[in-house]
């Protein structure tokens, strides 16, 4: 029997929980009389997986008023306590993914698993019965439309493609076009990936943004797909492609990679976006929708 969600989910953050763990029953350890040794303890270990300083500021703060209010006797009561905390960071948003009709570009720097979660995104909506179509405006990289070709062929959904090197935009157009043509319910534009810190790049970018909110007869979303690994170099992608396209949501790639999978509540909470998609591994199950409870009970408690 292959691994449920959510032990997949579980061990993929399974190196961050080891470390907050560790830690955690080291602090408490100390004994019932915590001084403020401890609490400034606990604030550096939840900064060092990544939370950001605000969050873990906030986390400790809250669980410290709480332990005053009630007892919590040990490392156990003191986990379950910072699951509720961590969750409740995190806001709650409608999955974009879920409208219908939809057109989605999606939008990162290379090697974030961009083209692999446009191909996983398709499979399971084809799965579900919508009517898909999927772009390849990335025409930089004849690997990434081979890629993207495989991953159209798996789903059975048609793919729209030009020569290496064709204006991103015509492709965003021309599968539009298709789209139309076909009745689908379901865009999906696999971009270049670009550095955040390029200006010519961006421009680029928008442009393939406003000829795809002129052309779709269907909402728009952008979303952003990031590398877990890169921690709070995430943030400061997340914020110049949402200066420069006000995105809708987020993915989250490679969780399983890093011991620092705290950088999910760092997104959620600075940048006020949802998280849209979480991914711990390679295979098309290993990408699923982000469930705050979940992702905080996986990366305290590993259940």
């Amino acid at each position: 029997m292959s691994p449920s969600w959510l032990d997949r989910l579980s061990g993929g953050l399974a190196r961050t929980r080891e470390q907050l763990g560790d830690r955690i029953a080291e602090l408490v350890g100390r004994g019932p009389e915590v001084g403020e040794g401890f609490w400034d303890g606990l604030e550096e270990t939840l900064i060092a997986a990544d939370m950001g300083a605000g969050p873990a500021s906030a986390i400790t703060a809250a669980l410290k008023s709480r332990s005053r209010r009630e007892d919590l006797p040990d490392a156990a009561a003191v986990e379950v306590a910072l699951v509720d905390l961590i969750a409740a960071q995190m806001p709650v948003h409608p999955d974009p993914l879920a409208e219908s009709p939809l057109t989605v570009l999606f939008v990162g720097i290379n090697g974030t698993g961009k083209t692999t979660s446009v191909g996983k995104i398709a499979a399971e909506a084809a799965g579900a019965g919508r009517n898909v179509v999927i772009g390849s405006a990335d025409t930089y990289r004849a690997a990434a439309i081979e890629q993207l070709r495989v991953w159209a062929d798996r789903a059975s959904v048609p793919i729209v493609e030009r020569e290496r090197g064709a204006d991103p935009a015509s492709v965003v157009f021309d599968t539009l076009a298709v789209a139309r043509e076909n009745g689908s319910d379901l865009v999906l534009v696999d971009t270049a990936g670009r550095l955040h810190n390029s200006a010519d790049l961006m421009q680029e970018l928008a442009k393939v943004q406003r000829v795809a909110r002129a052309q779709s007869v269907f909402p728009v979303k952008s979303l952003l797909v990031i590398d877990a690994t890169t921690g709070q170099n995430g943030i400061a992608q997340a914020r110049a492609f949402h200066d420069a396209l006000e995105l809708d949501g987020i993915i989250l790639t490679k969780l399983d990679g890093t011991a620092r999978g705290g950088i999910a509540v760092a997104i959620a909470t600075q940048l006020g976006l949802p998280i849209v998609r979480i991914g711990v591994g390679e295979s098309l199950e290993d990408l699923r929708p982000f469930d705050a409870t979940e992702f905080a009970r996986a990366l305290i408690l590993g259940r």
